[in-house]
Protein backbone atom coordinates (compact mmCIF):
# COMPACT_ATOMS: atom_id res chain seq x y z
CA UNK A 1 0.00 0.00 0.00
CA UNK A 2 2.78 2.40 0.89
CA UNK A 3 4.46 1.76 -2.49
CA UNK A 4 1.20 2.55 -4.33
CA UNK A 5 0.93 5.90 -2.53
CA UNK A 6 4.50 6.80 -3.44
CA UNK A 7 3.93 5.92 -7.09
CA UNK A 8 0.69 7.92 -7.11
CA UNK A 9 2.43 10.91 -5.51
CA UNK A 10 5.23 10.77 -8.08
CA UNK A 11 2.71 10.57 -10.92
CA UNK A 12 0.84 13.62 -9.59
CA UNK A 13 4.08 15.61 -9.22
CA UNK A 14 5.18 14.64 -12.73
CA UNK A 15 1.81 15.77 -14.07
CA UNK A 16 2.12 19.16 -12.38
CA UNK A 17 5.68 19.59 -13.66
CA UNK A 18 4.60 18.74 -17.21
CA UNK A 19 1.62 21.14 -17.06
CA UNK A 20 3.76 23.97 -15.71
CA UNK A 21 6.34 23.47 -18.44
CA UNK A 22 3.66 23.29 -21.14
CA UNK A 23 2.20 26.70 -20.24
CA UNK A 24 3.24 29.52 -22.54
CA UNK A 25 6.01 31.73 -21.25
CA UNK A 26 5.18 35.40 -20.67
CA UNK A 27 7.78 36.46 -23.25
CA UNK A 28 8.77 33.43 -25.34
CA UNK A 29 12.05 33.39 -27.26
CA UNK A 30 11.53 34.07 -30.96
CA UNK A 31 13.72 34.27 -34.06
CA UNK A 32 13.24 36.22 -37.28
CA UNK A 33 15.45 35.41 -40.26
CA UNK A 34 15.94 36.76 -43.73
CA UNK A 35 18.54 37.61 -46.34
CA UNK A 36 19.94 40.78 -47.80
CA UNK A 37 21.98 39.88 -50.86
CA UNK A 38 24.35 37.14 -49.68
CA UNK A 39 24.05 38.15 -46.01
CA UNK A 40 21.91 36.09 -43.66
CA UNK A 41 20.21 38.25 -41.00
CA UNK A 42 19.02 36.69 -37.72
CA UNK A 43 17.09 38.50 -34.98
CA UNK A 44 16.81 36.74 -31.60
CA UNK A 45 14.38 38.31 -29.15
CA UNK A 46 11.89 37.66 -26.39
CA UNK A 47 8.34 38.49 -27.45
CA UNK A 48 6.16 40.08 -24.74
CA UNK A 49 2.39 40.49 -25.21
CA UNK A 50 0.32 43.65 -25.00
CA UNK A 51 -2.15 42.09 -22.49
CA UNK A 52 -4.44 45.12 -22.65
CA UNK A 53 -1.65 47.55 -21.72
CA UNK A 54 -0.72 50.78 -23.47
CA UNK A 55 2.77 50.13 -24.82
CA UNK A 56 4.28 53.19 -26.52
CA UNK A 57 4.68 56.16 -24.23
CA UNK A 58 3.58 54.17 -21.16
CA UNK A 59 5.12 50.71 -20.66
CA UNK A 60 7.90 51.71 -23.08
CA UNK A 61 8.71 55.41 -22.48
CA UNK A 62 9.34 57.59 -25.53
CA UNK A 63 12.79 59.16 -25.85
CA UNK A 64 14.58 56.54 -23.72
CA UNK A 65 16.74 53.56 -24.69
CA UNK A 66 14.62 50.39 -24.74
CA UNK A 67 15.98 46.82 -25.03
CA UNK A 68 13.67 46.15 -27.97
CA UNK A 69 12.12 43.04 -26.42
CA UNK A 70 11.99 41.38 -23.02
CA UNK A 71 14.58 39.68 -20.83
CA UNK A 72 18.03 39.70 -22.48
CA UNK A 73 18.69 42.39 -25.04
CA UNK A 74 17.55 41.56 -28.55
CA UNK A 75 20.44 40.53 -30.82
CA UNK A 76 20.89 40.93 -34.54
CA UNK A 77 23.46 38.91 -36.45
CA UNK A 78 24.54 39.56 -40.02
CA UNK A 79 26.89 37.10 -41.74
CA UNK A 80 28.22 39.79 -44.10
CA UNK A 81 28.51 43.56 -44.10
CA UNK A 82 25.19 45.25 -44.96
CA UNK A 83 23.87 48.77 -45.35
CA UNK A 84 21.22 49.97 -42.87
CA UNK A 85 19.50 53.16 -43.98
CA UNK A 86 22.52 53.81 -46.22
CA UNK A 87 25.11 53.30 -43.45
CA UNK A 88 27.50 50.34 -43.24
CA UNK A 89 26.97 47.70 -40.54
CA UNK A 90 29.91 45.26 -40.45
CA UNK A 91 29.25 41.52 -40.21
CA UNK A 92 28.80 40.38 -36.61
CA UNK A 93 26.37 40.05 -33.72
CA UNK A 94 25.01 43.17 -32.04
CA UNK A 95 22.61 43.92 -29.25
CA UNK A 96 19.72 45.93 -30.65
CA UNK A 97 18.11 48.84 -28.86
CA UNK A 98 15.53 51.42 -29.86
CA UNK A 99 14.88 54.95 -28.72
CA UNK A 100 11.18 55.16 -29.62
CA UNK A 101 9.62 58.46 -30.61
CA UNK A 102 6.17 59.53 -31.69
CA UNK A 103 7.24 60.36 -35.26
CA UNK A 104 10.83 59.12 -35.45
CA UNK A 105 12.75 56.37 -33.66
CA UNK A 106 16.43 55.50 -33.43
CA UNK A 107 17.64 51.96 -34.12
CA UNK A 108 20.87 51.20 -32.26
CA UNK A 109 23.30 48.36 -33.04
CA UNK A 110 25.59 47.97 -30.03
CA UNK A 111 28.87 46.00 -30.07
CA UNK A 112 28.19 44.35 -26.66
CA UNK A 113 25.96 41.49 -27.81
CA UNK A 114 25.32 39.77 -24.46
CA UNK A 115 23.42 42.15 -22.18
CA UNK A 116 20.49 41.81 -19.83
CA UNK A 117 17.96 44.39 -20.90
CA UNK A 118 19.34 47.91 -21.27
CA UNK A 119 20.63 48.21 -17.70
CA UNK A 120 24.33 48.25 -18.70
CA UNK A 121 23.82 49.87 -22.10
CA UNK A 122 26.81 52.06 -23.01
CA UNK A 123 26.42 54.36 -26.01
CA UNK A 124 30.21 54.44 -26.49
CA UNK A 125 29.87 50.81 -27.65
CA UNK A 126 27.40 51.67 -30.43
CA UNK A 127 28.48 50.43 -33.84
CA UNK A 128 25.65 52.19 -35.66
CA UNK A 129 22.64 54.42 -35.01
CA UNK A 130 20.02 55.18 -37.65
CA UNK A 131 16.84 57.25 -37.59
CA UNK A 132 13.65 55.64 -38.92
CA UNK A 133 10.05 56.78 -39.17
CA UNK A 134 7.66 55.67 -36.43
CA UNK A 135 4.36 54.52 -37.90
CA UNK A 136 0.90 53.65 -36.64
CA UNK A 137 -1.01 50.55 -37.70
CA UNK A 138 -4.77 50.13 -37.72
CA UNK A 139 -4.52 46.54 -36.48
CA UNK A 140 -3.29 45.34 -33.11
CA UNK A 141 -0.08 43.27 -33.02
CA UNK A 142 -0.53 41.43 -29.68
CA UNK A 143 3.02 40.04 -29.47
CA UNK A 144 6.20 41.90 -30.30
CA UNK A 145 7.26 40.79 -33.77
CA UNK A 146 10.34 41.29 -35.93
CA UNK A 147 10.57 40.61 -39.66
CA UNK A 148 13.48 40.60 -42.06
CA UNK A 149 11.88 40.73 -45.52
CA UNK A 150 11.78 42.82 -48.68
CA UNK A 151 15.13 44.42 -47.75
CA UNK A 152 13.70 45.79 -44.49
CA UNK A 153 14.12 45.15 -40.78
CA UNK A 154 10.69 45.70 -39.23
CA UNK A 155 9.48 45.75 -35.64
CA UNK A 156 5.76 45.71 -34.81
CA UNK A 157 4.00 45.78 -31.45
CA UNK A 158 0.62 47.05 -30.28
CA UNK A 159 -0.29 49.67 -32.92
CA UNK A 160 3.29 50.79 -33.56
CA UNK A 161 5.67 49.89 -36.34
CA UNK A 162 9.14 51.01 -37.42
CA UNK A 163 11.40 49.70 -40.14
CA UNK A 164 14.86 50.29 -41.54
CA UNK A 165 15.90 49.81 -45.15
CA UNK A 166 18.56 47.13 -45.65
CA UNK A 167 20.85 46.63 -48.65
CA UNK A 168 23.94 44.63 -49.53
CA UNK A 169 27.16 46.45 -48.61
CA UNK A 170 28.81 48.42 -51.37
Amino acid sequence: MNLKRKIFALAVLAGFAFAAQAQEKASPAMTAEGSVGDAKITVNYSSPAVKGRMIWGDLVPLGQVWRAGANEATTITTTKDIMVEGQKLPAGTYSFFIIPGEYESTFIFNKVAKQWGAFDYDSSEDQLRVKVASQQSSSLQERLKYEVADNKLSIMWEYGKAEAKLAPSM
